[in-house]
């Protein structure tokens, strides 16, 4: 059938210097970066939801946005519309994955049992288009935050049946994921925190969301789901305070409940610094702790203070998170997924390609800087430099608790003056860096 982005041209490769519109100039899906292709380091993949859901509404106006499938009298034909559709621009776009809210797939029944049945026919539909294109899921999740149900919580709802009306959700969402051969299975606690103490008891909260947890990774097991479980971390909106704040906090948390190296994260890049802390900082933290997993990429607005979900589009800033994900190895099951909309007035279908393009050729550009950064090596060089004392035989026994706190207090006695501080070469680093872009 016929769809919104019929009369979009295929994209293709055409190098830096094309001024083809439709043309990437820095994405090649082939290109050999560090011994592995640009496709499998970046692993892109189209969030259903910004691309095919958003209306461009906002709470001060009216849907800006005309797609077909919104003006459908029956909801199961819109959905059927919106599946067309979403394949059709995914295909000229060329990305390896998308990912999907199941509310985004079907819309929801009276039921939960009408709701799951609505989900299942809708993904016959999908993973036809899904064996037809090659195109393939990087994750699936459940929406546990837009109906009124979840207002105070899914896991963490001090109403039991809310929490088991969301735990059987879950359940066949995440055995839609595996049925699909998706890789990962995310959960997003929007509503997984409060507004006010007054109301709040936050020891029960936490012992909730950690049961729910354990039980969906139970469920994966019981199914035999080989994708990766992934938390997405975010510090706040809609609820004043929320559980999952950033990598850190989810660390802690899974430590508490016996969750570590059963769970990871998914890091988004505005949810990051909504938490205060850099892309890069939550990269490299997950990393260090051993639960980095999948990106969401985008990108806030430095002068408004929520989750604006723009795309990428400054390559030297975003190459410094690119370079955390080099040293980590890559993101093994995870990938990138655009989780960015258009803006409100960009109503046609053109804009939500002309975004992907530019979010595409930004994650390309800041992929290469950064495999310039390691194989120059200098800034690696310097930095174990800087580390060098614990290398040599005074820093191994310190670590190896060799040394106790007497030992250390009668070394530094010892030692007169102390040691001289040493520069940390801020800004000669900041500018090697910068000479990559």
């Amino acid at each position: 059938m016929s769809t919104a982005f019929d009369r979009l041209p295929q994209v293709r490769f055409a190098g830096p210097d094309s001024t083809d519109p439709f043309a990437l100039r820095h994405y090649d899906a082939n290109c050999q970066v560090l011994g592995r292709s640009m496709a499998d380091w970046l692993r892109p993949a189209v969030a259903y939801w910004h691309s095919f859901v958003g209306n461009g509404g906002d709470p001060f106006g009216a849907p800006t946005l005309e797609r077909p499938w919104f003006a459908a009298a029956d909801p199961m034909e819109g959905a059927r519309m919106k599946a067309d559709a979403a394949f059709a621009f995914m295909e000229r776009l060329g990305l390896p994955f998308f990912c999907f809210h199941d509310r985004d797939v079907a819309p929801e029944g009276a039921t939960l049992r009408e709701s799951n049945d609505r989900l299942d026919r809708m993904l016959e539909v999908v993973q036809a288009h899904m064996q037809r294109s090659g195109i393939r899921l990087l994750w699936g999740t459940a929406n546990l935050f837009s109906h009124p149900r979840y207002m105070a919580g899914a896991a963490t709802n001090p109403d039991p049946e809310v929490f088991a009306f969301a735990a059987g959700q879950v359940k066949h969402v995440l055995e839609a994921t595996h049925r699909l051969g998706g890789e990962n299975y995310v959960l997003w606690g929007g509503r997984e925190g409060y507004d006010t103490l007054l109301n709040t008891d936050l020891a029960r909260e936490d012992a909730q969301l950690g049961r729910f947890l354990k039980l969906v990774v139970e469920h994966k097991h019981r199914i035999g789901f080989r994708g990766t479980i992934l938390i997405e971390p975010k510090p706040m909106e809609p609820t004043k305070h929320q559980y999952d704040r950033d990598v850190a906090t989810v660390y802690g948390f899974l430590a508490r409940h016996g969750l570590l190296g059963e769970v990871k994260v998914n890091i988004e890049a505005n949810h990051a610094t909504l938490a205060g802390h850099s892309f890069e900082h939550e990269i490299a933290t997950a990393a260090a702790l051993g639960i980095l997993g999948s990106l969401d990429m985008n990108r806030g607005d430095p002068q408004n203070g929520w989750d604006t979900d723009q795309f990428p589009n400054n390559a030297q800033d975003l190459s410094l998170a690119m370079l955390e994900v080099l040293r980590a190895g890559g993101l093994g099951t995870g990938g990138i997924n655009f989780d960015a909309k258009i803006r409100r007035q960009s109503i046609d279908p053109e804009d939500l390609l002309q975004a992907h393009l530019g979010g595409l050729d930004c994650c390309a550009q800041a992929l290469l800087i950064a495999a310039r950064i390691l194989q120059d090596g200098t800034l690696d060089r310097l930095r174990a430099e800087r580390y060098a004392g614990w290398e040599g035989a005074t820093g191994k026994a310190i670590l190896a608790g060799e040394m106790d706190l007497a030992a250390l207090a009668a070394r530094a006695e010892a030692a007169g003056a102390g040691p001289a501080p040493r520069s940390g070469r801020q800004e000669a680093l900041e500018r090697l860096a910068a000479r990559f872009a």
